[in-house]
């Protein structure tokens, strides 16, 4: 799969002590003090980092998946935001923070699925952001260096800050901030030693290249460091504190508004369209039709109990339909036969359809009996009297 690379600040966590400078007294020989010797880690997607999503189809594939993300000709970027998700049209918040690109890749594939939406594509890191390392002091450029997919070293670092400028190299040094320590590589190990050359540096490492007892400023330019990161720090704090105080009150609001349209669907103030249900049935009723979809006559009879198929004729179901000329239709199932059933799953109703069910011809001799045998009963008591 395509990989390429992105990113803006990520979150901060406990910010580091500053560093405890030893000013040296007098010229000498200034002591190498390397870091300890770290890998590169494996790359994590980070906030402001921005991902690139690219389809890889052509024709008809390309067209399905417009609304999502467009063609390599047009690849679309999406920052990752303070939350750690990107925001992909039609598909919704997609959480990439801490993910590496084959993670991110997978869970970004999978939102894809359940959307439904059906297209190779490539995940690549368009900016890298949100991993950096600051270059100061004695350089062509003060600057931020990515660190990205591959290990940063530092020669690489100072090289993108436009290389050393220091007019006398014989008394400079190089100074690495890390983790709140500080460890200093003279100029001249630097240029003989390709270890420290090619030593790899970390997301947050801060490099100052000075005379090699000018401390002062090297300290200046930390403790400006970290002002920084607590700068940024607090901003992040306050937008996120700003943002969750926003989603509670729209969740607030909808939430109201939801138990007020509930209670007025409960005290009947909301219009509603309705079919009734009537004749042989389980329970006689009217029968609201749901909002913005549609309901079958099925679902009429199975949401309320259906018919009795010992008393109602499964062959003499009709549905009463009124149109605007006044005019009455009769729609007629035979669910005696078993395929017919089907059709009821098709059937949409209309507002103010009527269901009717007829009774069993059994049904109806036996009720007109049970009616008729008591007056029997009487009049031939009369007639013995």
């Amino acid at each position: 799969m395509c990989r390429r690379a992105g990113g803006s600040p990520r979150g901060l966590g406990s910010l580091p002590a500053a560093p405890e400078a030893q000013i040296q007294p007098a010229p000498g020989a200034l002591a190498l003090r390397l870091p300890p010797a770290a890998e590169h880690p494996i790359y994590q997607i980070g906030i402001g980092d921005v991902i690139l999503l690219a389809t890889r189809a052509s024709g008809r594939a390309v067209e399905q998946v417009s609304g999502v993300f467009a063609a390599q000709s047009q690849q679309q970027g999406y920052t990752v935001r303070d939350d750690g998700a990107i925001s992909i049209p039609e598909v919704g918040s997609v959480t990439v923070q801490g993910l590496t690109i084959e993670e991110a890749e997978e869970r970004v594939f999978q939102r894809l699925i359940q959307s439904q939406f059906d297209a190779e594509f490539s995940l690549e890191i368009a900016e890298f952001k949100s991993k950096r390392v600051t270059i100061g002091g004695a350089v062509g450029t003060s600057t931020l260096v990515p660190v990205t997919l591959t290990p940063l070293t530092l020669d690489q670092a100072l090289a993108s800050a436009g290389g050393i400028a220091l007019a006398n190299q014989d008394f400079g040094s190089i100074r690495i901030y890390r983790g709140g320590e500080l460890y200093q590589i003279p100029l001249e190990t630097y240029f003989k030693d390709s270890k420290a050359r090619k030593l790899v540096l970390l997301d947050g490492d801060s490099v100052y290249v000075d005379n090699a007892y000018d401390l002062e400023r090297a300290q200046e330019f930390y403790e400006r460091q970290i002002e920084t990161l607590e700068l940024k720090q607090r901003s992040r704090l306050n937008a996120i504190s700003e943002l969750q105080s926003e989603i509670d009150l729209r969740r607030s609001e909808l939430n109201e508004q939801r138990s007020n349209f509930q209670s007025k669907v409960d005290l009947g103030a909301v219009d509603r369209d309705y079919v009734y249900l009537t004749g042989e049935v389980a329970n006689q009723n009217r029968i609201p039709l749901p909002f913005e979809t549609k309901a079958s006559l099925a679902d009429v009879f199975y949401e309320n109990g259906g018919f009795p198929t010992t008393t109602g004729d499964p062959s003499q179901i009709y549905v009463l339909r009124a149109n605007n000329t006044e005019e009455l239709t009769a729609y007629h199932l035979n669910a005696k036969n078993i395929v017919n059933l089907t059709v009821a799953t098709k059937f949409e109703m209309r507002p103010d359809d009527i269901i009717f069910v007829r009774e069993q011809p059994i049904t109806v001799w036996g009720r007109a009996l049970q009616q008729a045998f008591p007056a029997l009963i009487s009049a031939g008591a009369t007639s013995l009297e």
